[in-house]
């Protein structure tokens, strides 16, 4: 386990929140002001509709086409009629409107009405500048809730460490870990070997009578491959023979096996799984696990190793199975699971005292976020 932290934020988080708020609140203010957000939003639809009226009907309102002409003004006299004479800016929108009701119109009175409606175009400013400010307090609340989700998984951390200052950290786990790390390589050497000398055939079945044992965890190999082995002669053959055939041409494995096709459908297809086959899920965990829980998975790696171990593997097994009783073992294993989830560094700050202010800094970085976020505006 890791017993690093997130990156100190002074304030940062807190700081980009403070200035999301300020600006909210600076631009709803304006908003309010000019009449509220469902009139500058209206104010702003006018505008946004007129101006298009304008640019989308500029050509052909300025040429020779009378119809596009006559048009044009009746779309801009509806738009100006259909308009609220309370909506902010109404004035702007009659201004513009009478700027391009003329006989004749030119690219400068269409210019003309577009300068118009700059009292109108302001409100639009403001809607952009009011959806802007929404849009950086919703980041600013989310990033301060990630910040707060990563302040909790310090905190807890931390606090996690700081009930490691009452273990004996240096207690001598070599007791158990010697014992446990002998074992582990026995059985691996002893597994390695039986994998190299024996049949696949008595490999397999040693692998499919783990089954009966719930904490030797085997992954069970495919069946069709395992029932192939079970019945072929070359199933007589090592694991390390068979992954060597499974290399040779169709041709040259007809010299050495009855079935080249079979052995090439169910050994080659298969090569990651036989190769990766070795003791592990006899191996014992360090830091050990509780004491009961050793004493089972030592019973059932015994009753497996049986069938392949020599007896200077079962005696290591033993030996270690026994730790509970030969050591004092509790102590032994909190001492290795604290080396272990601290680490060198993390006992050097322990040590000094680095854990402890850490920790007081993440508690008032978080308490003073969560209250800022307490008053934050919903946006």
């Amino acid at each position: 386990m890791t017993t690093t932290e997130s990156a100190p934020d002074p304030a940062g988080t807190l700081a980009a929140l403070d200035r999301a708020v300020t600006e909210y609140e600076r631009v709803r203010d304006r908003i309010e002001a000019a009449g509220g957000e469902s009139a500058v939003r209206k104010t702003t639809g006018a505008f946004r509709t007129f101006h298009r009226l304008l640019d989308d009907n500029e050509e052909a309102a300025t040429g020779s086409g009378f119809e596009a002409y006559i048009n044009f003004q009746e779309a801009v006299a509806d738009h100006v009629d259909d308009l609220d004479e309370s909506l902010p800016a109404y004035d702007a929108f009659e201004a513009a409107d009478d700027a391009v009701h003329k006989k004749r119109l030119s690219s400068t009175d269409f210019d003309r009405a577009r300068e118009l409606l700059d009292p109108a175009r302001e409100y639009a400013d403001l809607l952009v500048e009011w959806e802007a400010a929404q849009d950086l307090l919703r980041e600013a609340r989310s990033d301060a809730r990630r910040r707060l989700q990563t302040l909790d998984d310090d905190i807890e951390r931390l606090e996690r460490l700081q009930e490691l200052a009452d273990v004996d950290i240096d207690a001598p786990v070599e007791e158990i870990r010697e014992p446990i790390e002998t074992y582990n390589e026995a059985v691996m050497d002893a597994f390695r070997t039986f994998k190299r000398e024996a049949s696949a055939r008595e490999v397999l079945e040693v692998v499919a009578a783990a089954d009966a044992y719930p904490l030797v965890a085997f992954r069970s190999p495919p069946s069709r491959m395992a029932e192939f082995v079970h019945e072929d002669p070359v199933g007589e053959e090592s694991i390390t023979t068979l992954l060597e055939y499974a290399d040779y041409s169709a041709s040259k494995l007809g010299h050495y096996v009855d079935n080249p096709g079979d052995l090439k459908r169910h050994i080659a297809t298969n090569t990651t799984y036989l190769t990766g086959l070795d003791a592990s899920p006899l191996t014992v965990a360090y830091p050990p696990p509780a004491a009961e829980t050793l004493r089972y998975e030592c019973k059932e790696y015994t009753s497996v190793c049986n069938r392949f171990a020599p007896e200077d593997v079962q005696a290591r097994l033993r030996e270690v199975r026994s730790l509970p009783e030969t050591t004092d073992y509790e102590r032994l294993r909190t001492a290795a699971m604290a080396r272990e989830e601290l680490g060198e560094e993390g006992r050097e700050r322990l040590a000094s005292g680095g854990v402890a202010r850490d920790l007081q800094r993440r508690r008032a970085e978080r308490e003073a976020l969560e209250r800022q976020l307490d008053t934050v505006p919903e946006p």
